[in-house]
């Protein structure tokens, strides 16, 4: 596991096909903060995690596991990250940890993924929904409509299909966390379609917070600035990579590891009188959401 300063990381111009394999960037994101031992937050409680084979997903899984839950991951294709993330699950804190492939981005398979969850796990206790994919443009009419589509598909209808069919799993006491970005409240010139889905985002966690509450079922969001992810190197080029985070006030992208306590805090009971709000880990930006 690497253990480095933020600060100090040096990230070259770098680029891979998507979705990105988190072993091959430079330097590779740093998925855990290994200062303090477990309290147990999460102890015997089941989870379900999209997109968690890697960047902020990964560095999630493994925070659930290292305070006490079991854990399914679901990923497109990225089999070494998934692996890698799964055996220092088992292996390191000695919890279960079930991989789940396929496209999220189509409805038959979003219901089957979280079928296979329940099962596998026994039960979904935390929701995580996090997947999501991104391609740049010069502006709107540089948006292709299949990329739209699939952008939409991937960013916020498997949200709800995921949320939909996880709801009859869930106990009263149980959460839902929406990964958002700070793009839903500052917009971006070049990810427009993204910025937008990522708004939706937002109304989706306000309003199924409001709809679930009498349920006891909680619904928050976490709307990260920039973070070292394969989403990055995948998707950009050059100096946009190198140079990626350095417009916000503390001058640097975040690593997977600064994000994910944000998603533990709403996952536990720590946060038992939070929901329909969302946390802001953006490296400084005032977003005023």
């Amino acid at each position: 596991m690497q253990k480095a300063n933020p600060k100090k990381s040096v990230r070259k111009a770098q680029h891979q096909q998507r979705p990105g394999i988190e072993g091959k960037m430079s330097p590779v994101p740093i998925s855990e903060k290994n200062e303090a031992g477990s309290s147990n937050k999460l102890a015997g409680k089941k989870a379900l995690i999209t997109g968690g084979d890697s960047g902020i997903g990964k560095a999630v899984a493994l925070l659930f596991a290292k305070e006490g839950a079991d854990v399914a991951i679901i990923y497109l294709n990225e089999d070494k990250d998934a692996n890698e993330t799964k055996q220092l699950i088992n292996e390191k804190y000695h919890r279960e940890c079930f991989l789940i492939r396929g496209d999220l981005s189509k409805e038959a398979f979003c219901k089957k993924a979280v079928s296979k969850a329940k099962k596998d796990l026994g039960g979904i206790d935390i929701l995580v929904n996090n997947a999501a994919i991104h391609y740049e443009t010069e502006g709107l009419d540089s948006i292709t409509t299949p990329n739209l589509l699939k952008t939409f598909s991937t960013n916020v209808f498997s949200f709800f299909w995921i949320t939909k069919a996880a709801l009859e799993h869930l106990p009263r006491g149980g959460s839902v966390i929406n990964t958002a970005s700070v793009t839903a409240y500052r917009g971006s010139a070049n990810l427009i379609d993204y910025a937008a889905t990522k708004g939706a985002v937002i109304s989706f966690t306000r309003s199924l917070s409001a709809n679930l509450a009498e349920k006891g079922i909680r619904v928050n969001a976490v709307a990260p600035g920039p973070v070292w992810t394969p989403l990055i190197v995948s998707s950009f080029k050059g100096s946009k990579v190198s140079s990626f985070g350095s417009d916000v006030p503390m001058k640097r992208a975040g690593e997977p590891a600064e994000i994910a306590p944000s998603f533990l805090f709403l996952a536990c009971e720590d946060s038992s009188y939070i929901t329909g709000q969302v946390l802001h880990p953006n490296g400084g930006e005032i977003v005023n959401g």
